[in-house]
């Protein structure tokens, strides 16, 4: 049975913790917790001792932590540490290696993948040394569950809230897998960091523009952050990355090949170009029709609006996809949906031939533009939804997907 350490530490959200504990305990996870001076002031340890079905951890010099070492054996007999909630100051003392508690000693001492789930006030959320911390967490090696948007206990709304306990547990889900199929010794190594080297990956991004006349155009509200963010993370990797991208306003990423078109059909003829690839990943948002443009600006006529003649545009996840001879080991696609999101992105996934299809609820101005994402991936094992986290991590997270996809054929050939 795998099993975790679960820090909980000062926060309000610490309330939470109980209704994490039982749906970790329902995947058949076991649970060691540790509990911060601070934490003790919102749970009872009675509670989370019958919950977990193990003794809890308060005191780094109570007489059995000095005989047994909890503090190192927490890490080293377990698979992964968790501070969920972390406070403002548990992230502060694991930046800067502060040990004064049984808490901030263990994660001192931890060797293994670390996972941090933010629980604070928006303006201690938003405070340049917290995001500084972050960046820093981030920078070790440790994987942040973002904290989600919302009205915060002390009545002031904004980004602080901790991830709701089911994203929580499907982020821990997903580690343990990853551990499994990935084994490591001594200091966790982040999976996005491993490379892909003489892997070949072809990713699409932004809008496509179809002209109306030398002035008008059809389009949609992509910016391509995604699409771009992936294409980083797969250089980052050590993939060797073509970006087809729409017209957007990002620069573009390091490291990586990228050709600027601007039609659909434009698009089609660079993927198909750019293959044979071993990955291909089609985040562009394609318009999905085209008219044939005027060859001058159509004028205004009162009270006559003109008549514009539709056509489909090539599908180009469905080329590549079911492609005969250069089909890639993997093939990805996104569904933009403003209603019944896995019903019609299932629906996608069985029509156009693709080994996984990232969903994303595009309604209400939510995604298209922002920072922020959150996304439901279909696969043949079945759907797994995303917790929200940014676009870059979004990135990351697919990445270490394909990474561990990519192992598993070459351990399995068909």
């Amino acid at each position: 049975m795998p099993s975790i350490t679960l820090i909980i530490s000062g926060s309000i959200a610490a309330i939470k913790a109980p209704e994490l504990i039982r749906q970790l305990r329902a995947k058949k996870i076991a649970v060691h917790c540790i509990i911060t001076r601070g934490g003790m002031e919102f749970v009872d340890l009675k509670e989370i001792k019958k919950l977990s079905g193990n003794d809890v951890s308060t005191d780094l010099f109570s007489p059995k932590e000095k005989k047994e070492m909890w503090h190192i054996r927490f890490s080293r007999e377990t698979d992964l540490l968790l501070v969920a909630p972390a406070s403002a100051d548990i992230i502060a003392k694991m930046v800067h290696g502060i040990a004064d508690d049984m808490a901030s000693a263990t994660l001192l001492a931890n060797n293994k993948k670390l996972l941090v789930a933010p629980a604070m006030n928006t303006q201690m959320w938003n405070h340049p040394a917290t995001q500084r911390n972050i960046a820093q967490l981030k920078a070790d090696g440790a994987q942040v569950i973002e904290p989600g948007v919302g009205m915060l206990a002390c009545g002031e709304e904004g980004p602080g809230r901790m991830a709701e306990p089911e994203e929580i547990v499907e982020v821990v889900l997903l580690s343990l897998r990853a551990q499994r199929s990935n084994p490591v010794s001594g200091s966790p190594r982040p999976l996005r960091s491993l490379a892909m080297t003489g892997i070949k990956a072809l990713v699409t991004s932004g809008p496509t523009h179809e002209s109306i006349d030398p002035v008008r155009y059809i389009a949609n509200r992509s910016s391509g952050k995604q699409g771009h963010a992936i294409a980083e993370a797969l250089a980052k990797a050590g993939a060797k990355v073509t970006l087809v991208s729409g017209p957007t306003q990002l620069a573009d990423p390091a490291g990586v090949s990228v050709v600027h078109v601007t039609t659909a059909r434009e698009m089609y003829d660079a993927v198909h170009r750019a293959l044979p690839a071993d990955v291909a990943v089609f985040a562009a948002a394609v318009g999905d029709w085209h008219v044939k443009p005027a060859a001058q600006k159509i004028k205004k006529q009162a009270g006559r609006a003109p008549s514009l003649s539709l056509k489909e545009n090539p599908d180009i996840l469905k080329s590549v996809a079911q492609h005969k001879t250069k089909r890639p080991k993997l093939v990805v696609g996104f569904a933009a949906e403003t209603e019944k999101l896995a019903g019609h992105a299932a629906k996608k996934y069985h029509a156009k031939g693709a080994d996984w299809v990232l969903a994303n609820d595009v309604s209400g101005g939510k995604v298209f533009g922002s920072d922020r994402n959150r996304v439901l991936l279909i696969t043949a094992s079945g759907r797994q939804p995303w917790p929200e986290m940014s676009k870059a991590e979004v990135a990351s997270r697919l990445v270490e997907e394909i990474i561990l996809s990519l192992r598993a054929k070459r351990s399995n050939p068909v």
